[in-house]
C-alpha cells in the first residue's frame, strides 16, 4: 500500500541544484512541487522539473529569492502547504520562518526561536557553556565597548579573531596577530558586519593557527529523538569557503567521534532544535574540539552523509516538518568525498560565468553528481558560482580518493573555466592523500603550484 504523502504541495524557495534536489525528494514521496524563479532563471532545470513555477522577480536576489512578500504570495496562490528554503537565501532567516507560520504555511526547518538563538553566535556560545559543550575561549557575548574588547584581547592572548555576532561566510571577520593592530581590525570588522548583516555587534575568540573544521550532522524529530549521523571534515577551504568535504574525518578517533557526537546532540537539545542541522567544531592539534556555530538548515555537503548512511536527509526534513516520525539512521559504511565544482578560475578563483558549450558528467560505481545545469545552459553572473557537487564513495579512503580522481578526469565542461583542475591536483597531492591537512592547507597548496597557476 502506498504511503500517504506528508504534504500535498511544497513550494521550494530556492534555485539551482538544491532546488532540484528537493523537487526530486518530493516527487518520490508523492508531493507536488512549486518552483520559484527570477527572470534570469526562467529556463532553469528546477523550473522545468517542478509541477508548477512562479516568477518572483528580477535577477537581484533581494527582489526575487529573498523577496518574502512575493514568495509568500506564490505559496498562497498555488495553495502550497509548506515551504522548503534549501540552503542560503532565506534558509536561516527567523523572520521568514515566522511569516510562514503566520501565513499558515509550514516552514520545513527548525522553529524561528531556534534559528534566532543559534544564529546569534554570542548567545549560542553562552548556551553551549551552560550545556557543557566546549567552546573556543573568548568573550561571553557581544562586546559592549572598545575598552572591554582590549581587556578581553589581553586575557585571551594573541592571535585572536574578531567575528560578527549575526553573520558568517567570512564577512565581519578579522584575524589579529598583535595588539598594535587590534583597533583598526575591530573597527573594520564592525563596519563590515553592519554592511553585511545590519548589526555592528562582534565578539572575540582565540584564533587557532592550523585547526581542523569538523561538523556533526544531527537530525531531531518532534518526538524528542535527536540523532547524530557522523561527521564531515570541511577543512579544505579558501577564505572560509568550503571546497572539499569528506567523511570519516582522517583526524578523528572513534572515541573523539563519539564525544563530538554527544556534544552535538546536547547542543541540539539545549536549543529545543527540531529538523536537520549541523553543529560545527574546530579541532586543534592536540585533538581538543570546540564549538563554533550551528547551521540551522540543510548543508551544501549533506550528500556526503547521505552516501555513507544511505539515508535521505531531505525526505527526513519533510517528514519531520509534517509531524511524522523518521527512522533512526543505521551505521555508516565506507568513505565519501565531495568536491564542489565552481564556475571559477581553478587557481585565482575569479568567477567565470558563461555558456556551457559542453557538459559531460562522470558516472560509474560509487559516483553521484548533484547539478541543475546541462549542455547549452548559461551560468548567470548574479548567483553563487556552484555548478555541481561531485560525490564519490569507496570501501576505504584510498579507494574513494582514486575514484574521485577518475570521476574528475571524466567530467568535461567547456565554455567557462571551472575548479576541476584544482581538484585533480589536490587528489594527487601527497599531504592531502595522507590526511595531514588543516584549514590553512589550500593557501600553502596554491603557493606550491606556480606552474599550474600560470599555465591556466
Amino acid at each position: 500500500m502506498k504511503k500517504q504523502p506528508p504534504f500535498k504541495k511544497v513550494l521550494v524557495a530556492n534555485r539551482g541544484e538544491i532546488a532540484l534536489r528537493i523537487i526530486r525528494a518530493c516527487r518520490e514521496m508523492g508531493v507536488q512541487t512549486v518552483a520559484i524563479y527570477s527572470t534570469a532563471d526562467r529556463e532553469s532545470l528546477h523550473v522545468r522539473m517542478a509541477d508548477e513555477a512562479v516568477c518572483v522577480g528580477p535577477p537581484e536576489t533581494n527582489l526575487s529569492y529573498r523577496n518574502i512578500p512575493n514568495i509568500i504570495s506564490a505559496a498562497e496562490i498555488t495553495q502550497s502547504e509548506a515551504i522548503h528554503p534549501g540552503y542560503g537565501f532565506l534558509s536561516e532567516n527567523a523572520h521568514f520562518a515566522e511569516i510562514c507560520q503566520s501565513a499558515g504555511v509550514v516552514f520545513i526547518g527548525p522553529s524561528p526561536e531556534s534559528i534566532s538563538l543559534m544564529g546569534d553566535k554570542a548567545r549560542a556560545k553562552s548556551l553551549m557553556r551552560e550545556t557543557r559543550v566546549p567552546v573556543v575561549p573568548g568573550s561571553q557575548g557581544a562586546i559592549s565597548s572598545e575598552e572591554e574588547a582590549i581587556t578581553l584581547s589581553r586575557e585571551i592572548g594573541y592571535p585572536l579573531i574578531i567575528k560578527a555576532s549575526a553573520g558568517g561566510g567570512g564577512r565581519g571577520m578579522r584575524i589579529v596577530h598583535q595588539e598594535g593592530d587590534f583597533d583598526n581590525a575591530l573597527h573594520a570588522a564592525q563596519t563590515e558586519a553592519f554592511q553585511a548583516f545590519g548589526s555592528k555587534e562582534v565578539y572575540i575568540e582565540k584564533y587557532f593557527q592550523n585547526p581542523r573544521h569538523v561538523e556533526i550532522q544531527i537530525l531531531a524529530d518532534t518526538e524528542g529523538n535527536v540523532y547524530a549521523l557522523g561527521e564531515r571534515d570541511c577543512s579544505i577551504q579558501r577564505r572560509h569557503q568550503k571546497l572539499v568535504e569528506e567523511s570519516p574525518s582522517p583526524v578523528l578517533s572513534p572515541k573523539l567521534r563519539q564525544e563530538m557526537s554527544e556534544a552535538a546532540v546536547r547542543a541540539a537539545r539545549a536549543a529545543n532544535y527540531v529538523n536537520a542541522g549541523t553543529v560545527e567544531f574546530l579541532v586543534d592539534d592536540r585533538r581538543n574540539f570546540f564549538f563554533i556555530e550551528m547551521n540551522t538548515r540543510i548543508q551544501v555537503e549533506h550528500p556526503v552523509t547521505e552516501t555513507l548512511f544511505q539515508y535521505d536527509l531531505v525526505k527526513a526534513q519533510i517528514r519531520i516538518a509534517a509531524g511524522l516520525p523518521v527512522e533512526p539512521p543505521g551505521k555508516s559504511a565506507g568513505h565519501a568525498i565531495e568536491c564542489r565544482i565552481n564556475a571559477e578560475d581553478p587557481w585565482t578563483f575569479a568567477p567565470s560565468p558563461g555558456h556551457l558549450e559542453r557538459f559531460l558528467l562522470p558516472g560509474g560505481p560509487g559516483v553521484r553528481v548533484d547539478t541543475a545545469f546541462f549542455e547549452g545552459a548559461t551560468i548567470p553572473p548574479q548567483y553563487d558560482s556552484l555548478i555541481a557537487k561531485l560525490i564519490v564513495n569507496g570501501r576505504t579512503r584510498e579507494e574513494a580518493l582514486d575514484r574521485m580522481a577518475r570521476a574528475l578526469a571524466e567530467f568535461e565542461i567547456k565554455g567557462i573555466r571551472t575548479t576541476i583542475p584544482f581538484h585533480i591536483a589536490l587528489m594527487q597531492d601527497e599531504a592531502f592523500r595522507k590526511g595531514t591537512y588543516s584549514t590553512g592547507f589550500v593557501e600553502h597548496f596554491l603557493a606550491r603550484r606556480p606552474r599550474e597557476r600560470s599555465d591556466e
